[in-house]
């Protein structure tokens, strides 16, 4: 159970609070290896534009989350980022990426 997310069919990204990339599992890894990127080590905002880079500070500043859908060579995902936090202190920021279907229904549950 220690590496349950290691190969978990979703893209795990963990970076620190000063946004070093500390931990991908192996389908993230294997997403920015098709780019020729080894990124552990590497800082977050040296991989993205100035707009990105903008939403990352934000998200650190004020330790909120980011969920948006991208669609890139027919593929579409949910993009959710959202910060950690180690005995209650921020602690960085983790991105999780699945592949969603084109459609996908939707639920609104009521409570009993």
């Amino acid at each position: 159970m220690e590496n349950w997310s290691k190969e978990c069919p979703i893209a795990i990204t963990v970076c620190d609070k000063e946004g070093k990339i500390l931990d991908m599992n192996d389908k993230s890894r294997a997403t920015f290896l098709k780019e020729g990127e080894e990124l552990i080590g590497a800082n977050l905002l040296d991989c993205h534009p100035m707009q990105a880079q903008k939403v990352i500070l934000d998200m650190m500043q004020n330790h909120n989350t980011n969920a948006y859908t991208i669609e890139k060579n027919g593929v579409k995902k949910l993009i959710y980022q959202m910060p950690w936090f180690e005995n209650g202190e921020f602690a960085g920021l983790v991105e999780l990426s699945l592949i969603i279907p084109n459609q996908m229904p939707h639920f609104v549950r009521t409570p009993k």
